[in-house]
């Protein structure tokens, strides 16, 4: 429990009558980073707990991904510092090369230009340009959303700390052999003009055409069969199995390449599989990496036939056709000459797209820059395995661990002018110099840098650290780092989880970036299907902020939010957790008006009434389940108890039963004001991370406290009192029975009815002002006549129907509910009884059965209890 003795100021004189989000929330935000309360102090002695925000891309606009993660980092970084820790939630934007660039590009293109009419330094200055009048937009976004993180430690993947950052890393893995140039097989988007990794390509499937083609003459051929005919202009060799016995004659010897005055070698490999297709395959070694790895081990030359655009740079007829233009041709030539066997259109087979621009990718042999990830993957995955790191939910771990223990060298290098420019110098003669951030680049005729910049993701994957002053041994750094928590969605463990656990342990000696990664699913439409903004189905969340208050999302967001789990969201959701918001609204205004206050210690126990000391009870058991749900990062389950708690606890029963306290007034009522103002008090302190806008407005008003960003977290006094529990517990039996009956008997809430209450020796007798009042039942009166008995816990309630029902209308209803009752129990008897039926059948289906019958013989006795209540006709 908490204890706030400071005085309230003017009750529900400052609170409007109705609650209106847009009045409150950009006012209060603006409020609590004016004071502070987000800034943390690396000089606190307080525990830190850290986490920094996966950066969103400099383009980017608030989706409901976003404001979903932003909830839910908000939510624990709010509690930890109530809890009494330095909370630092570090803010900052990704440069985001390409997708960036293509904006800049998208622009330039309007005015009649591209980025080599400027040319690079220009080209750059007008990116950085765009950058500060449009980038950065979701920055404010967050605002509205109440993101509570310190703006004083805002940083940019490309700002002077972070690029001295960069360039550090790349010396050390340079120098320490870590990094290197070689020519591979890379993927190559023709529209993006750069090389992309194996994580930037979707692969989708789509119609193409499966051609097999007989390659040489006579005897001496074979057929392969290819879905990219125009590659075969590259071919340097055609591969079998060393054991297919249907080719043992040619191994060795050349034949020749159709279309081309070229002899290619047939070769005996091993990756060929003799049971797939003709068990040949054609080998084109500088436009496939399967083909790449045959051509090494057989020494072939490297024949690239595509230029950066996707044209084709040889033979004469097919110079300078578009790759899927040459496609048609060499097919149509191929036909001609009669060296088509088979034809198979349309062929639906797996293609890789760039995941910016959606073009076909093309593999292609380029010299590039390369990180050997062996020895730093083998450490991020050992981190986990030996629990220096959690991933939650831990069954994710798999997927993590299929990346890091498979992973190939990852390329770096991209074609691009808008990124941190590769830091190394090559000499006139051949020499290469890497560049360190405090050393002089080498001066001279002829010394260039590589034009390359690096991988986004290069610089991201530095971000736990280089945010908080690295390579520097900072403050920041020694306070801060490693960071508590790392909470994205299960979409980038590959991306970006993986690069910085291994450049975490890489550069800060050992020690992983975060202790724990906490895994979140997808946000999708109410019906499960994946938002986009080509479908119509796809949300603006400032567009829900607007009408029903940020609050409203982020509960939405938070009450979804099972760990891994995809998020299905709606708008009548968000309309749900508006009127939520509104409950809790008049739910306190309604306590401030009857007196809840938090002034003064809680009187003592036996002061307290049973609806005192069940409520208190409750509180603590509250207050205990949703720290278990934080630290298990069980969001879903810790929202759905305090609405539970809020909405059916304090306000529906506690406030409810205590009204008839609360209207006699006298010192009775004077102890449930301090226990109602104590509920409030601590409910609004568990909502507040969740909630922050309405739950800050509602307990300054009731405590007169500076604010709930700097308030104490409740804690659990241990108080608990099960006696007082099944007490109430029998209240609401009482209430919820003679509730159901009324609606049965079609009375409207505020009928009034007469009523006899026979309560017995139980304590239920002490409640039976507030039975009466929350079931509008009247004293029994002069002319009182039962027509109903209804059996309730501990005792009965008699009702005098007359003049309210049909009596005899009545009795037939209930026979001919009770009759279908009796027959669906015999139904359940028989088939229970039928051991021939229950030896087949499923569990689950067993169990259903034994459903259906508990609740027929729990329908029979209640429907024979209200026959037995009517008078005789």
């Amino acid at each position: 429990m908490t204890e706030n003795t400071q005085t309230p100021s003017s009750p529900t004189s400052e609170l409007p009558t109705t609650y209106a989000p847009a009045e409150v929330e950009g006012k209060l935000y603006e409020r609590w980073v004016e004071r502070g309360y987000f800034e943390a102090d690396a000089k606190s002695e307080k525990p830190a707990y850290t986490i920094v925000i996966p950066p969103p891309n400099v383009t980017g606009s608030l989706h409901l991904g976003h404001a979903f993660q932003h909830t839910l980092m908000d939510a624990l970084t709010r509690r930890k510092r109530m809890q009494g820790y330095e909370s630092l939630w570090l803010p900052g934007m990704d440069h985001a090369g390409i997708a960036t660039q293509n904006k800049v590009e998208q622009q330039l293109a309007e005015e009649g230009k591209s980025r080599h009419d400027l040319g690079r330094e220009e080209f750059t200055d007008r990116v950085w340009k765009w950058k500060e009048e449009y980038g950065g937009k979701i920055l404010g976004q967050m605002r509205r959303l109440g993101d509570g993180v310190d703006w004083s430690r805002e940083r940019f993947t490309m700002d002077e700390g972070l690029s001295k950052a960069v360039q550090t890393i790349f010396k050390r893995l340079y120098d320490d052999d870590l990094i290197y140039r070689a020519e591979r097989i890379i993927n190559w988007c023709p529209r993006c003009l750069t090389a992309i990794s194996d994580i930037e390509v979707e692969y989708q499937d789509d119609a193409g055409e499966l051609v097999s083609i007989r390659y040489g003459e006579g005897e001496d051929s074979l057929v392969v069969a290819t879905t990219r005919a125009e590659t075969m202009l590259g071919d340097t060799a055609v591969a079998v199995h060393p054991d297919d016995e249907r080719y043992a004659h040619l191994i060795g010897k050349q034949i020749k390449l159709p279309l081309t005055d070229r002899t290619i070698p047939v070769v005996a490999d091993t990756h060929v599989d003799p049971e797939f297709g003709t068990g040949a395959v054609k080998v084109t070694p500088a436009h496939d990496p399967n083909d790449f790895a045959i051509g090494q081990r057989h020494d072939l030359q490297s024949l690239t036939v595509m230029d950066e655009h996707g044209v084709i740079t040889v033979h004469g007829p097919f110079l300078g056709l578009d790759r899927f233009e040459a496609r048609s041709a060499i097919v149509g030539a191929l036909r001609e000459q009669g060296r088509i066997v088979a034809e198979k259109r349309p062929y639906m087979h797996s293609v890789g797209h760039c995941s910016r621009c959606k073009t076909t990718v093309e593999p292609r042999l380029s010299m590039q820059w390369w990180v050997k990830v062996g020895p730093l993957a083998q450490a991020a995955g050992d981190a986990v395995r030996d629990g220096r790191v959690k991933i939650h939910p831990e069954d994710m771990s798999k997927r993590y661990f299929d990346w890091v223990d498979n992973m190939h060298d990852w390329c770096i290098s991209r074609q691009l002018w808008w990124g941190h420019r590769i830091p190394i110098w090559y000499g006139p003669e051949g020499q290469v110099v890497c560049v360190g951030p405090d050393e002089q680049p080498p001066t001279g005729e002829g010394w260039t840098q590589d034009a390359d910049v690096l991988d986004t993701w290069f610089s991201s994957g530095l971000w736990p650290f280089s945010t908080l002053g690295w390579p520097e041994r900072t403050p920041d750094l020694e306070k801060f780092y490693a960071t508590d928590v790392l909470l994205t969605g299960h979409d980038i463990i590959f991306f970006w989880v993986a690069r910085m656990m291994m450049f975490g342990l890489y550069a800060m000696d050992g020690v992983a970036p975060f202790h724990t990664i906490a895994l979140t699913g997808l946000v999708r439409d109410e019906f499960g299907k994946k938002m986009s903004k080509s479908n119509p189905n796809a949300v603006d969340p400032l567009d829900w902020m607007d009408k029903y208050g940020s609050d409203a999302v982020r509960f939405t967001l938070a009450k979804g939010a099972n760990p891994g789990a995809d998020v299905p969201i709606g708008e009548d959701w968000v309309q749900a957790s508006s009127k939520f918001a509104n409950k809790i609204w008049n739910a306190t205004r309604f306590a401030l008006m009857n007196g809840a206050t938090i002034e003064g210690e809680l009187p003592p126990v036996e002061r307290l009434s049973a609806t005192d000391r069940w409520i208190l009870s409750r509180l603590n058991k509250t207050v205990a389940q949703v720290d278990g749900y934080y630290e298990d990062y069980q969001f879903s389950k810790l929202s759905e108890a305090l609405y539970h708690f809020a909405w059916d606890e304090v306000f529906d029963w506690y406030v409810e039963l205590s009204k008839t306290t609360f209207f006699a007034g006298g010192e009775q009522a004077q102890v449930s004001g301090r226990v109602l103002g104590e509920v409030v008090d601590v409910m609004l302190r568990l909502l507040h991370p969740i909630v922050p806008f309405v739950t800050e407005t509602l307990w300054t008003t009731l405590t007169g406290g500076e604010s709930l960003v700097i308030a104490d977290w409740p804690k659990d006094s241990g108080f608990r009192d099960e006696a007082a529990e099944a007490e109430i517990a029998s209240v609401q039996s009482v209430i919820t029975e003679v509730r159901r009956f009324r609606k049965e008997q079609g009375l409207q809430d505020g009928q009034k009815v007469p009523a006899r209450l026979d309560l017995g020796a139980t304590a239920l007798g002490a409640h039976e002002a507030a039975i009466r009042q929350l079931l509008r039942l009247q004293p029994e009166g002069d002319s009182f006549s039962a027509t109903a008995t209804l059996p309730v816990a501990g005792g009965t309630v008699a009702l005098d129907l007359s003049g309210t029902i049909d009596v005899a209308a009545e009795r037939k209803r209930l026979t001919k509910d009770l009759g279908a009752a009796e027959k669906e129990k015999q139904q359940a008897e028989a088939k229970l009884g039928n051991e021939a039926f229950i030896a087949k059948a499923p569990d689950n289906v067993v169990d259903k059965i034994k459903g259906r019958l508990a609740k027929a013989e729990a329908d029979i006795a209640r429907l024979q209890a209200q026959l037995d209540g009517l008078p005789a006709a």
